[in-house]
């Protein structure tokens, strides 16, 4: 079987959109980012849309649905969420074609099996219509997202300590945020069970469920006024320190960009 592939195309408020998949074909985690960037990703990665079984959505915010209306009535791909998602998006001032004969439902917590891979969607908290993560199986390995959730509940963390790898939010430093300018009403919807999480509670729950199985951390939806890649990379890393875990030995930890792809993953 093709190896397991992953790369970030964009991560962050200004939009973003995950490829996890096989040399041959995959799926799209959001997509909040503009259709010819996707495409240009796609073919640097030697793929197109016929490539892409299906778009799953997470929630109904502008920068994680920008795009997939065209994605689906035009291009018909399949765009994947809860009920309630796409009735948000089918609300959203941001997508302008509107989906229809693209629009396929989903249920929490129901394995779904598309292609060599079985997606299952599980509730996160955050403050959109509907919110959920992903988990993605293939070839006996697990990849699980999580981004955009105010807390870890106790789904997510079912989800998290079976991943051999895992995109989770480092959203803002606490430092930043309560020194920054932010208004007083947005840094307590950010610091809210409904809001972000910051480097501390990514950082305490990653070296919570550590175990030998977890291979990779990526580090998701970074703030551009509240975080910097080396703050968020360095918090993390001092929580797997203290539980003797080593980074780049014994896990990998990556921030991911808000505008400029990753590099592509291929894990044996």
């Amino acid at each position: 079987m093709e190896k397991l592939r992953f790369q970030s195309f964009a991560s962050g408020s200004s939009g973003n959109c995950y490829y996890i998949g096989n040399a041959k074909e995959g799926i799209l985690i959001d997509a909040g980012i503009g259709v010819r960037t996707i495409r240009k990703c796609l073919r640097n990665i030697d793929l197109d849309f016929e490539n892409i079984l299906g778009v799953f959505v997470t929630h109904d915010h502008a920068d994680h649905i920008k795009s997939v209306g065209v994605l689906g009535e035009k291009y018909n791909i399949p765009i994947y969420s809860t009920e309630l998602v796409h009735a948000g998006i089918a609300k959203s001032y941001c997508v302008t074609e509107k989906l229809y004969q693209s629009r396929r439902f989903i249920d929490k917590n129901v394995p779904f099996k598309l292609g060599d891979f079985t997606i299952t969607a599980f509730p996160v908290s955050h403050d959109a219509t509907d919110n959920v993560g992903f988990t993605v199986d293939y070839n006996n390995r697990k990849f699980s997202f999580a981004t955009d959730l105010g807390y870890v509940s106790s789904d997510v963390k079912l989800h998290l300590e079976q991943a051999d790898f895992i995109v989770f939010e480092a959203n803002y430093d606490e430092q930043m945020l309560d020194g920054g300018l932010y208004p007083l009403h947005l840094k307590n919807r950010i610091k809210a069970n409904t809001g972000h999480l910051s480097n501390f509670d990514c950082g305490k729950f990653v070296a919570e469920i550590y175990n030998e199985r977890l291979q990779y951390v990526f580090l998701c939806h970074l703030s551009r006024e509240n975080n910097m890649p080396d703050i968020a990379f360095e918090t993390v890393k001092s929580f797997l320190d203290d539980k003797n875990v080593q980074v780049g030995k014994d896990l990998q930890l990556v921030t991911l960009n808000r505008f400029i792809p990753s590099d592509l993953y291929i894990f044996d």
